[in-house]
């Protein structure tokens, strides 16, 4: 079994407060300032999570720096004042970060009791296949 440490304990409330913070944000139309303090907020509980060495591995991967630069160019457009904008560039860069893990994300959905029945309906499974089945490019 894995120990969690106190400064992991304190990064997943962070992190969380952050997705928290980013939501508000999206809900109350685009609030610049909370959108910067979810950002902020969870960038910091993810590096307390994983550590600021493998953090900085992570982001810094060469397959990953085409998402990592529009991310974080994302969270600097929205800082500026450009909300909506900024924030399509970091959904952009979200996607390019995390996408090699969606076929791995989707085969284990399936297994998922309730969400596999649905994910295994006709017209979701053929889109289901595509994401489990896609290399990154």
């Amino acid at each position: 079994m894995m120990n969690i440490t106190e400064i992991q304990k304190i990064g997943v409330a962070v992190a969380g407060f952050g997705i928290m913070f980013l939501f508000l944000g999206l809900v109350l139309l685009f609030d610049r300032g909370l959108l910067a303090m979810g950002n902020l907020m969870f960038i910091i509980g993810f590096t307390l999570i994983v550590g600021l060495e493998s953090t900085f591995r992570f982001f810094c991967q060469p397959q990953k720096a085409r998402g990592s630069a529009a991310f974080f160019g994302g969270i600097v457009v929205l800082v500026l004042g450009y909300p909506i904008i900024g924030m399509i560039i970091e959904a952009v860069g979200f996607y390019f970060i995390f996408c090699s893990y969606l076929g791995v994300a989707v085969g284990f959905l399936r297994r998922v009791p309730i969400i596999g029945d649905i994910i295994n309906l006709p017209m979701f499974s053929a889109a289901a296949d595509n994401l489990e089945n896609r290399q990154l490019r």
